[in-house]
C-alpha cells in the first residue's frame, strides 16, 4: 500500500453537496481563496478525509499505527464472533482456503463423485461477510469521539461484517465534516453520523438489545469521564478499545490526579509506561465490577506518546468475586527501584472445586528495603494478570503477516506484536538494563550477557514492548543483584567515591552469596524459583559465593531481535507528537501551525545576548569566594570584588541567594526607602 499522501485542495467549502467536485476542483490562475475555505485531502487507508486547512487538529498522522492496529484487532474480533453464527468474513488480500480437497488418483471413476461432490459443497458453503456490505448479523460498532470521522470511515471500507457505524461528536461542526466525509467515500449506508455527548449516547444503550457489540474510546486525554458509560453499553462478550493519552499524570507526574482519574496512585518508574496500562486495566475492571461485570483483557499497547488496551467485557457475579485478588499494591524502593507486589484479595480452592475468596495478608517487605536501606513508596492498585490474551494475539499477528499489504505500518505491527508474544504473561513490571548498572555506578553489561546470565541461572526472562532495554524476569530482586555484583567484580567501582548512605554502596558492601547448598528456594511473589550456584572460592566455609555466568547463550537473543524487525520506532518527522486540543475557531492569525510552532518555542527562555553584556551584567554580582578570600582569578574574575556598599548589595543580590526576612519590620507609621534615615 503506498504511503498516505497530503495534498492541499483548493476548492468549495466545507459544507459542499458535491463532494466529487469538491475533490476534483480548480482555482483559476492568480485567485486566491481566504484561509477559511481551503480544504486538505488526507488519504489513509482505504479512506479519503477532507477537512479545512486551518484546523489541523483533525488529523494527526502519527495515529496511523493505532487506526490500523484497531482495524486488525476488529477484523479478528468480528472472524471470531461471526465465525460462530456460520458465517464466514472476507477481508481483501487474504488467500482464499480452498474448501474442497479432490483426489485425482482415479480420473474415471470420480467424475460423477466430483460433481455430487461440488453441488454439495455449493449448497453447504457458508455465509460470507465482505468489506462494504451491510450483514444483517453483524457488529454494530460505536467511535464516541470520532472527529472528523476518519475511523469509522476505515471501519466500514477495510472491516468486513458489520451491521452499523455509529460516528458521534459532540461538536456541530464535527458532525458535519462526518457527513461530509461519509458522502465523499459512499458508506452513508454503513456510517450513521450523530450529535451527542458520548455519556448520554452511551448511557441510552444500556439495555440489552440496545447494546454495542464493539465500542472505540480515543478523546483527547483521559478517557475517564466515558469509562462508566461504556463498560454499561458493550454487548456481552463485547470489545471496547480504549485510547488514553494523558501519560505525564499515568507515568507518576501527578499521582493524586492520577487516583482521581484511575482511582490507583501512579509512581515514577522505569517501568512507567507498563505501570500506565495496568492503572487503565484496573480502572475499567473497577467500574465493570459495580454493575457484576469484569474485563478480560485481549491486547494491551504502549507506544509512542500514548497507551492503547484493547478488552472484553463479560457478566457474571461469581466472577466478579475474583477481581479483588487480580489487583495488586506495588511497593517500590526509591533508591534502587526495587518492587514488590501484594495482592488485594487470596482466592483458594476448597473442597468441591469451590473456591474460597479472602483477604491476603501483608506487607512483603519491611519498612525499609533489604538491599539499600531505603524507604518505600506505595503505588496502585494496578491489574497484575496477564495483559494479554496469547492466542488472539497470534490470530492478529498470523493475519498481518500474511496480507502485509493490507497497512500501510503492517511492518511494526509485526515487529510490536511479536515482542508481545515473547513477553512473560505472569511476570508484571520489568526493571531496565541502565536502571541496574546505573544504582551501582557500574559500566552497564550488554542485553545479552545479563540475559544470559539470568538464563544460566535457571530464571526466565523476556523483553517488554513498552521498552527496549527491559528486563522481565521472574528472578527475587536479591538474586538480580546478585548477579550485578558479580557484574562489578569485573568492572570494578571506585568504593572510595561512594557514599556510605548511597545504595551503591550498601548494595556492593554485600558479598554475591546465596545459602549453602547446590539450590536454594527462594520466594518471589507470588511463586518459587530455584537459583543455580556456582560454587567458586568461598569467603566463608558456610557460605558459598555466587559467581554469576555471563556466556552469551544462543536463546538469550529472541527470536524478533534476531529477525531485525521494527519493535521500537524512531520518530518519524520533525514536531512529532500529540497535536493541540481542538477548540472552535482555533486559528494562527494567518500564520500556518508549523509557523506558531516555531513562535511559541522556547518562550520562556531569554533570549541569546552579546557576550560583551554578559560579561558586564556579571560584573554587577559581587564574588562569593572573594568575600570569603579564596578567589585566585584577580582582575580575569568575571564577578566583581568591589565590597558592594548596603544600596547596591540591595540590587546586585543574586537570584539563588535569599534574603533573610528582618526580625523586626518597620511598624505602619515608619517610612523606610532611599533617602529616609
Amino acid at each position: 500500500m503506498a504511503a498516505p499522501r497530503v495534498r492541499s485542495m483548493e476548492g468549495q467549502p466545507q459544507g459542499s453537496a458535491n463532494p466529487t467536485a469538491m475533490v476534483n476542483s480548480t482555482v483559476s490562475c492568480g485567485e486566491k481563496l481566504p484561509p477559511e475555505t481551503q480544504e486538505t485531502t488526507v488519504s489513509e487507508g482505504a479512506a479519503k478525509i477532507a477537512f479545512p486547512s486551518a484546523n489541523e487538529v483533525f488529523y494527526n498522522p502519527v495515529q496511523e499505527f493505532n487506526r490500523d492496529l484497531t482495524c486488525a484487532v476488529i477484523t479478528e474480533f468480528a472472524r471470531i464472533q461471526l465465525g460462530a453464527k456460520g458465517i464466514q468474513i472476507k477481508v481483501p488480500g487474504e488467500k482464499e482456503v480452498q474448501k474442497v480437497v479432490v483426489d485425482l488418483s482415479e480420473q474415471e471413476e470420480d467424475k460423477t463423485e466430483l460433481k455430487e461432490c461440488a453441488d454439495l459443497a455449493l449448497e453447504n458453503q457458508p455465509r460470507t461477510a465482505t468489506v462494504g456490505e451491510i450483514c444483517e448479523e453483524g457488529l454494530r460498532v460505536l467511535e464516541g469521539l470520532a472527529a472528523s470521522g476518519l475511523r469509522s470511515i476505515r471501519f466500514a471500507r477495510e472491516v468486513p461484517g458489520l451491521r452499523l457505524v455509529v460516528a458521534n461528536d459532540a461538536s456541530a461542526r464535527a458532525v458535519d465534516l462526518i457527513r461530509h466525509n461519509v458522502q465523499l467515500n459512499e458508506v452513508a449506508h454503513l456510517v450513521q453520523p450523530s450529535q451527542a455527548d458520548a455519556r448520554m449516547l452511551m448511557y441510552q444503550h444500556q439495555r440489552v438489545s440496545d447494546r454495542f457489540e464493539v465500542i472505540d474510546l480515543d478523546p483527547y486525554g483521559s478517557p475517564a469521564p466515558f469509562l462508566d458509560a461504556a463498560v454499561q453499553a458493550v454487548s456481552e462478550g463485547g470489545l471496547l478499545c480504549v485510547t488514553c493519552t494523558d501519560m505525564a499524570v499515568l507515568a507518576g507526574n501527578s499521582g493524586e490526579t492520577c487516583y482521581s482519574k484511575y482511582g490507583a496512585m501512579a509512581l515514577k518508574s522505569r517501568a512507567c509506561h507498563e505501570m500506565a496500562l495496568r492503572i487503565v486495566l484496573h480502572s475499567l475492571d473497577l467500574r465493570a465490577n459495580c454493575y457484576q461485570r469484569f474485563v478480560v483483557p485481549l491486547l494491551s499497547i504502549s507506544a509512542d506518546f500514548y497507551v492503547r488496551v484493547f478488552v472484553r467485557v463479560f457478566t457474571g457475579q461469581a466472577k466478579v468475586k475474583a477481581s479483588a485478588s487480580k489487583q495488586a499494591l506495588v511497593f517500590q524502593c526509591v533508591g534502587c527501584g526495587t518492587f514488590h507486589l501484594q495482592r488485594l484479595g487470596k482466592a483458594s480452592g476448597v473442597s468441591g472445586g469451590r473456591v474460597k475468596f479472602s483477604a491476603a495478608c501483608g506487607p512483603p517487605i519491611a519498612p525499609e528495603c533489604e538491599h539499600c536501606g531505603q524507604r518505600h513508596q506505595l503505588g496502585g492498585p494496578l491489574w497484575v494478570e496477564p495483559i494479554h490474551d496469547l492466542d488472539f494475539v497470534s490470530r492478529v499477528l498470523g493475519a498481518v503477516s500474511t496480507n502485509p499489504s493490507r497497512f500501510h505500518t503492517s511492518e511494526r505491527i509485526r515487529g510490536v506484536l511479536s515482542v508481545i508474544t515473547e513477553e512473560l504473561p505472569d511476570v508484571p513490571l520489568y526493571y531496565t538494563l541502565d536502571q541496574l548498572s546505573s544504582t551501582i555506578h557500574c559500566n552497564t553489561p550488554s542485553l545479552l550477557q545479563l540475559r544470559s546470565a539470568l538464563l544460566h541461572a535457571g530464571f526466565r526472562v523476556s523483553l517488554s514492548h513498552a521498552c527496549k532495554n527491559a528486563i522481565k524476569t521472574d528472578a527475587p530482586a536479591s538474586a538480580l543483584w546478585d548477579i550485578m555484583r558479580c557484574w562489578e567484580k569485573e568492572c570494578p567501582v571506585k568504593r572510595e567515591r561512594l557514599s556510605e548512605t548511597s545504595p551503591a554502596f550498601r548494595i556492593l558492601s554485600v558479598e554475591p552469596s546465596l545459602s549453602q547448598g547446590t539450590k536454594v528456594d527462594r520466594p518471589c511473589g507470588w511463586f518459587v524459583v530455584h537459583v543455580q550456584v556456582v560454587a567458586g572460592p568461598q569467603p566463608h566455609p558456610t557460605c558459598p559465593r555466587l559467581k554469576a555466568n555471563f556466556t552469551i547463550r544462543d536463546d538469550a537473543n529472541p527470536s524478533s531481535r534476531q529477525r531485525g524487525l521494527k519493535r521500537f520506532q524512531a520518530n518519524p518527522e520533525a514536531n512529532w507528537g500529540p497535536r493541540p486540543r481542538a477548540r472552535p475557531g482555533s486559528k494562527a492569525e494567518g500564520k500556518t501551525m508549523e509557523d506558531r510552532r516555531r513562535l511559541l518555542q522556547n518562550k520562556r527562555k531569554e533570549l541569546a545576548e552579546d557576550p560583551a553584556q554578559r560579561a558586564a551584567q556579571l560584573k554587577t554580582f559581587p564574588c562569593k569566594r572573594f568575600k570569603e578570600g579564596t578567589c585566585q582569578r584577580g582582575d580575569q574574575c568575571c564577578y566583581s570584588h568591589r565590597l558592594p556598599t548596603s544600596e547596591a548589595t540591595a540590587e546586585a543580590v543574586p537570584t539563588d541567594c535569599p534574603q533573610a526576612p528582618n526580625p523586626n519590620p518597620p511598624g505602619p507609621e515608619v517610612t523606610t526607602g532611599p533617602g529616609v534615615d
